[in-house]
């Protein structure tokens, strides 16, 4: 299948660039780094093995990219507004878009847009940042699941998930409102509390209170799940998370990365929404509502 990564930073830059090492047909769009991946090729610094694409197919414009089976949408959630002028030129009826974007909601707020086009969650598990132009730096893990929101093509979905493997991706199909709430688990407590502590994932673990606050954050995300029908996810899921992100390097999520470089944080789908959703079935989450509250506060002090 042919593949189109929209936000070839961190996330989309990988992960399209373990595809088109693997033979894929892979179109990237760039635009400040054009120049430069032009020049020098796309280089992936991995612990599972580094690489450099000399030439892959770059773009800056998607008027100019050709139409695909995949377009993996990497771009930062406060940028979707952009989409309903990005994606039009890539995609058939039957183009699956893949969204690997953090929160809840995102899909159907996409699928306003794009009524009837198949779409797809990507839950990536993964350490990896920007080092800079056409430099992508992946620390650990490296695992995506897949979580079927709208494709009718079951074949399609399948051969998805097939060329993700065969690019040496851990790939697994999963529920998708599952999937959704369990990146959740990991997501609202570690990227908001590495913001308004200005801190690392080890330093939040490290210290016996921080790490009990977190755990409880876990627990609040876990039982909004559950009283939204969600019942797979439990207490034994937040020790998980606890136990994976003890084994990480010190790592920045990537809310902390754009609070450092004076970017929008991505606060709604992050936060607002699931505890809205929570809401609408009678659950609250008060130390998650206080965080939301104080990167609102911070996120209005960077404006």
């Amino acid at each position: 299948m042919k593949y189109a990564i929209i936000g070839t930073g961190a996330i989309g830059g990988y992960y399209g660039a373990r595809l088109a090492r693997a033979g894929f047909d892979v179109s990237f769009l760039l635009h400040s780094d054009y120049q430069f991946v032009k020049e020098n090729g796309l280089t992936i610094d991995s612990c599972d093995g580094s690489f450099t694409l000399p030439s892959p197919k770059i773009y800056d414009n998607t008027a100019n990219m050709p139409k695909c089976d995949v377009v993996i949408v990497a771009l930062k959630t406060t940028n979707n507004h952009l989409l309903s002028s990005l994606l039009p030129p890539l995609l058939t009826p039957d183009t699956i878009i893949l969204l690997i974007q953090n929160g809840i909601g995102v899909e159907p707020d996409v699928e306003k847009m794009f009524p009837g086009q198949p779409l797809a969650a990507g839950l990536a598990f993964i350490c990896s940042a920007k080092a800079g132009p056409g430099h992508i730096n992946h620390q650990f893990y490296g695992n995506i699941n897949i979580g079927n929101y709208s494709c009718l093509d079951t074949e399609r979905f399948r051969q998805l998930i097939s060329d993700l493997h065969e690019a040496g991706i851990g790939a697994a199909t999963v529920d998708y409102l599952e999937a959704r709430w369990k990146k959740a688990v990991w997501n609202m407590p570690f990227n908001g509390m590495t913001v308004a502590l200005n801190t690392t994932t080890n330093h939040l673990l490290s210290c016996q209170a921080t790490h009990q606050l977190i755990y409880d954050q876990m627990l609040e995300v876990i039982g909004a799940a559950n009283a939204l029908g969600i019942h797979n996810i439990d207490r034994s899921f937040a020790d998980k998370m606890i136990a994976n992100t003890i084994k990480m390097p010190p790592y920045s999520p990537s809310m902390k990365l754009d609070y450092d470089f004076h970017r929008p944080m991505e606060i709604n789908y992050l936060y607002s929404r699931p505890i809205a959703d929570a809401k609408a079935v009678g659950f609250k989450m008060p130390k998650l509502e206080m965080l939301e509250a104080e990167l609102r506060f911070i996120g209005n002090r960077e404006l």
